[in-house]
């Protein structure tokens, strides 16, 4: 077979045969169902990175992902193919006709009168996108589908005749036995057929197979003659097991033949086996793939042959993974399933937002019994695959095999070494296109390989009552430090393996006795990356371990995989000469063991399953670990690989077939909208009746499709036992990290995807599953959501993770848990110690860190106790369309008094934590609110040009998020203001005063640059540019005024005039701005506004939805209050020289003196900026003072 795989936009090519009389055929086999253009073109045509074949005049195409045919121009042609499928390219030029076929039905002539004649042949072609991969068959191997066309390599006739005539004299002596007594010859049941060493039968068997032998090791005879053979063997029924002959005929071949010869044949009967099951169409009853699968088992039921596939087959040149997938049919007519699921269903009962409506509403009789149909048909469809995945899960559970050690080493222990290098090769993105394993396959190899797993598990458990059960299963952390397990170049909580080394190589010795060469420490320095670079070959044999990174990723298959020298083999965890001391008692110097991990090739069972006195995988236990049996080391390993294969990209397409369900509800709604508009459609307009009808008919008959896909992928990815495997996947992630957590720094050890699984499995089950399955179902699902919130809440800001992306993702899972209630609560579960200390290293002051989560998850905990804070879209969005409403943005408010109390105990009681926190917070406002106000200053001077312009929608972007940012910090603010007001009240703790003034000033600058009439904000909130939806007075207003009322209202007598104080103080007050909060615009705007009648103004009135009465009682309180202040402060305040105002704000007298410098400024401006510097304003002096100053009488 000929591969071709896309390196470019769009590569063509074309064959070096050509055909220009006659009928000819070739066939293709789809790997892939992208942008491909398969058919015939002549030596004139020229392709390039835009045109192909079919888009020149003589050559001709048929493309089944936009399912058309080309020819210059195109037209609708064929059917749409999928991965799995077989096109069949024929050309008759007798008659001047090119036809394609699809898994051999025919899709008709496609062209006819194609050009003939003097120099003109036909080459078969293909041109295809980046990624995209085909085969082709041109007749080096039995076409599928032979058609009656002549394929373009012909069929090795004689030796076809041959080998058919070589099996016939096999076959006759299987049948025929020789009876010694009566002298003549009986027939005999085949299938109980051995070989007894009678000398006659090994006779002519050794004749026939010197002959047969050569024959096997061709591909064409492989194919056509011995699978076929075997094939009809297993044809007859019953289980693999009561067909002992293929077993027989095994042992035969390896008796008989030279091995080169049953490696070939075997090889090529495999690679025969796989293509036969990855290409056969779907057909109701699954009966190909089960026929070939039944095969595969029967082969690999044969030890010797096992093992030798397994050690050079089925992961070096197959994709053996390919066995355990069920290609999910894009067809659905042709898989049978409409005979399978005759009755289609879909929900039809939707939320406003657009989701399926979870309430139980009565459903018509007619609607229940449609539904039931619809379930009993995916019943059906889910006995028939479960059929094949129990015959997947057969395979595996051969090739875990252990007991199997004739002839060397166990079935298992192969597999795990090979295993291990699959990891590897799509761990290494870098990797090349063919390595990488499509993640559709993933999915169901991570499936299969979770039953055969937890089989053996238990299995051992039932061996060894004292070991864990699998229920209970997790890695243990010795795993992840003590090298005998590859993690090639994955990174680490702590960082990089090398430094981790380097760092913590006294606590590797004090709690897991672990010594770390030091040759190897001095040897991780980028001149010795260099230098093992320039001379790789005497790295090998230098006696320094060396320990460069690998830098084989980018290769298909790295050579130093398989080296078996030590030199370059052992890159990453493993290149340590590890010292390792009998655990739990002090050693004398001779007792210590140096034991040189090996290069994944090279590890034996002892060195896995460890013997008499060594732990095996197991060596290195910390103390806190129990000094338990948990099951076998190499299942161990297993697991660990299971849990790498969900993180490398099973979750990522979980996530992309969820699609399916959406385009159901998507159509669903339109359905139904369609039917309300024909029921609502007036008699006379027969037009659009007729075109509603065609619609709904549209509608429907996409529904029907759909609906029985979505049954498919149901049973297949989204069905209760798959949604089981995830679960107890997420809950070996929690009890791993739980244990790695217990060992102190040595948890940093720990890969990264550890985090990663339990966050994305957690998220899995609770957005891709909950359609067809709930989550609240499964066993103990309370107990491990709060389990989850534990690791979230302890690690989101712990310093042994060092990695931004992965803190990034834990601070993300946490702000996303706490948006939902029944997650919010199991944080609320979690032991008190620990929510106290979440919410205190949420407290942490913002610089030096990402704050905006962190900011985020205190709005989330707040949303719902604020000052109009009960929304869940803002109030000017609501007639905008409804986005997905499973968003965490979007859930309804849901705030937590147990997390506030704790957040209101910390900030009273810790005299240091509120100021420096309040400090952040009031910093990050006012680069926040600045920085938005710069921005739409530029966005008015763009829209005011008079040329055509566009505003960057980037830049509308950050000033949405700006805006976004300054009303989160003013909820923290108010937040803070209502939990524990005397931070700012209590004038006896030393920075109140300071917190207050700041306050006030940020506040009156916020008011004045939103209320002003006319203003630059209200311009642009006017413009309603999209991409600043969420602009709005509402948001910032109330949360201004949520705190002013706090602060002058909801306190005491003594706190109020306090803040009214410090408020009207400031010189940026304003009366206008708190009127304009009720609707009270000054008489000049009123006069001015006069002739446009229709604007309104703003007014908290007008939100009665939002702002309860009283709410707003208050704020009438808090203008009246503040009208008689202002009136009284206007009365008694003297006006000030300006010699005497302070010379950085001039806004107050001067009232600090600064140490020792005596420059002089007011005490606001001078204790502001000593928060966060301790330089002089003036001559950058250090101020180690400051005094208060008052102006001497005299002057």
């Amino acid at each position: 077979l000929v591969q071709v795989i896309g390196h470019s936009n769009f590569g063509s090519i074309r064959a070096t045969t050509c055909v220009y009389k006659g009928k000819w055929i070739y066939e293709v086999l789809i790997s892939s169902q992208g942008l491909m253009q398969i058919g015939w073109c002549t030596l004139n045509c020229r392709f390039n990175q835009e045109e192909g074949v079919g888009d020149t005049p003589d050559s001709y195409a048929y493309d089944g992902n936009r399912v058309r045919k080309w020819n210059v121009t195109t037209t609708n042609y064929g059917k749409s193919w999928a991965a799995g499928d077989i096109v069949s390219c024929l050309i008759d030029l007798d008659e001047g006709t090119i036809a394609f076929c699809l898994n051999g039905i025919s899709l008709g002539t496609a062209f006819d009168n194609i050009t003939r004649g003097a120099g003109m042949a036909y080459f078969p072609a293909i041109s295809l996108s980046f990624k995209e991969s085909v085969a082709f068959n041109f007749g080096s191997r039995p076409l599928r589908y032979p058609l009656g066309y002549r394929p373009l390599q012909d069929p090795p006739i004689a030796d076809l005749a041959k080998a058919r005539k070589l099996l016939g004299y096999l076959k006759n002596v299987i049948h025929i036995g020789i009876d010694v007594t009566e002298g003549k010859l009986v027939e005999k049941d085949t299938s109980m057929w051995q070989l007894q060493g009678e000398p006659t039968v090994l006779i002519t068997l050794a004749h026939i197979f010197n002959y047969f032998s050569p024959l096997m090791c061709k591909v064409y005879l492989v194919e056509d003659v011995l699978m076929t053979f075997l094939l009809s063997i297993l044809e007859r029924g019953g289980s693999v097991e009561a067909h002992p002959l293929i077993q027989q005929l095994l042992d035969l071949m390896w008796l008989l033949m030279e091995e080169y010869e049953v490696h070939e044949c075997l090889k090529q009967l495999l690679m025969s086996l796989l293509r036969a099951y990855r290409f056969s169409p779907i057909i109701p009853d699954l009966g190909l793939q089960i026929h070939y699968l039944r095969l595969t088992i029967a082969v690999l039921k044969h030890e010797k042959s096992r093992k030798y596939l397994l050690s050079n087959v089925l992961f070096d040149v197959l994709r053996s993974v390919v066995f355990f997938y069920i290609k999910s049919p894009l067809r659905v007519e042709e898989a049978g399933l409409q005979e399978l699921i005759p009755t289609t269903w879909w929900p039809n009962r939707f939320t406003k937002e657009g989701k399926e409506s979870k309430e139980v509403k009565e459903e018509s009789a007619e609607e229940r019994l449609r539904r039931r149909a619809y379930e009993r048909g995916c019943q059906r469809l889910k006995k028939r695959i479960e059929v094949v995945e129990g015959l997947q899960v057969q395979i595996l559970k051969l090739l875990l095999n252990n007991k199997d050690r004739g002839g060397g080493e166990a079935s298992r222990y192969i597999f795990l070494n090979k295993f291990r290098k699959f990891l590897q090769e799509n761990a290494s993105n870098r990797g090349n296109l063919t390595v990488l394993c499509p993640p559709e396959y993933m999915v169901c190899f991570l499936h299969r390989l979770i039953t055969a797993l937890r089989f053996f598990w238990d299995g051992h458990k039932a061996k060894t009552p004292a070991a864990l059960s699998s229920e209970e299963a997790y890695v243990p952390p010795q795993l992840f430090y003590n090298g005998k397990v590859d993690y090639f170049d994955l990174q680490r909580l702590g960082g990089l393996l090398s430094h981790l080394k380097k760092t913590l190589k006294d606590d590797l010795a004090a709690k897991a006795n672990v010594l770390i060469d030091p040759a190897e420490l001095q040897a991780v320095t980028m001149d010795d990356l260099d230098e093992d670079e320039e001379s790789a070959t005497s790295a090998a044999q230098s006696q320094r371990p060396s320990t460069a990174l690998a830098i084989g990723g980018a290769l298909a298959r790295p050579g130093w995989l398989s080296s078996p020298t030590l030199g370059r083999a052992n890159r990453f965890l493993s290149t340590a000469a590890v010292s390792l001391m009998n655990p739990r008692r002090p050693l004398g110097a001779l007792e210590k063991i140096k034991v040189r991990t090996l290069s994944v090739e090279q590890r034996t069972e002892e060195d896995i399953e460890g013997s008499h006195g060594n732990e095996g995988l197991l060596v290195g236990r910390p103390p806190e670990e129990p000094d338990q049996p948990i099951t076998e080391n190499s299942l161990l390993e297993v697991l660990d690989g299971i849990v790498m294969m969900y993180n490398l990209s099973v979750h990522q397409q979980l996530g992309k077939m969820v699609g399916v369900s959406d385009d159901v509800n998507e159509y669903a709604m339109a359905l139904k909208d369609t039917e309300e508009k024909i029921s609502r459609c007036p008699k006379r307009r027969r037009d659009i009746h007729e075109e509603l009808l065609k619609s709904q008919k549209v509608f429907s008959e996409k529904l029907n499709h759909l609906s029985r896909r979505l049954a498919w992928i149901n049973v297949t990815i989204y069905s209760k036992e798959k949604m089981q495997d995830i679960y107890w996947l997420l809950r070996v992630c929690i009890r791993t990290i739980e244990h790695g957590d217990r060992t102190g720094s040595l948890f940093a050890f720990m890969p990264e995807f550890y985090l990663s699984v339990a966050m994305n499995s957690y998220s899995a089950l609770k957005n891709y599953f909950s359609p067809v399955n709930s989550m609240e179902e499964l066993p103990g699902y309370e107990e491990t959501l709060m389990r989850l919130a534990a690791i979230l809440a302890k690690h989101f800001a712990d310093s042994r993770i060092v990695g931004t992306d992965i803190r990034d993702s834990l601070m993300q899972a946490l702000a996303s848990y706490v948006c939902y209630p029944h997650s919010l609560r199991a944080v609320e579960r979690i032991p008190e110690e620990q929510r106290i200390s979440m919410m205190k290293n949420l407290l942490a002051p913002y610089e030096q860190r990402p704050w905006a989560q962190t900011n985020w998850i205190l709005v989330r905990l707040w949303r719902g106790c604020g000052f109009g804070y009960r929304y869940t879209r803002l109030p000017h969005l609501l007639k905008t369309k409804p986005e997905d409403a499973s968003l965490p943005s979007l859930q309804k408010p849901c705030p937590s008094t147990l997390l506030q109390r704790h957040m209101a105990d910390l900030l009273r009681s810790d005299r240091d934590l509120a100021p420096s926190f309040l400090n952040s917070v009031l910093n990050q406002l006012n680069w926040a609110f600045s920085e938005f106000i710069g921005m739409i200053q530029e966005i008015q001077q763009a829209a005011e040009r008079l040329e055509r312009n566009f505003v960057d929608s980037r830049q509308l972007k950050v000033c949405a998020t700006c805006f976004d940012l300054s009303v989160s910090l003013l909820r923290v603010l108010e937040m803070t203001v209502t939990l524990a007001p005397e931070i700012f009240l209590d004038w006896n703790r030393p920075s109140s005063e300071l917190l207050l003034r700041r306050l006030a000033q940020l506040l009156n600058q916020v008011l004045n640059r939103v209320t002003a009439e006319r203003n630059l904000f209200d311009r642009v909130v006017n413009l309603r540019l999209p991409g600043l939806e969420s602009v709005d007075h509402y948001p910032i207003l109330v949360a201004v005024t949520g705190i002013l009322v706090r602060l002058l209202v909801d306190t005491d007598v003594q706190g109020a005039e306090r803040a009214t104080a410090v408020l009207l103080a400031d010189p940026c007050f304003q009366l206008r701005s708190i009127q304009y909060l009720l609707g009270h615009a000054e008489p000049s705007a009123l006069a001015a506004a006069a002739p446009a009648t229709d604007k309104r103004h703003f007014s908290l009135h007008t939100y009665t939805e939002y702002i309860s009465t009283e709410e707003l009682v208050k704020v009438d309180k808090m203008l009246s209050h503040l009208s008689e202040e202002s009136k009284q402060a206007a009365a008694t305040t003297l006006p000030t020289s300006e010699e005497d105002l302070c010379p950085i704000c001039y806004a107050h007298p001067i009232s600090a003196i600064f140490r020792p410098c005596s420059h002089k400024s007011c005490k606001a401006c001078i204790n502001q900026h000593l928060m966060n510097n301790k330089d002089c304003f003036f001559c950058k002096a250090t101020i180690t003072g400051v005094d208060d100053f008052t102006k001497p009488a005299s002057s």
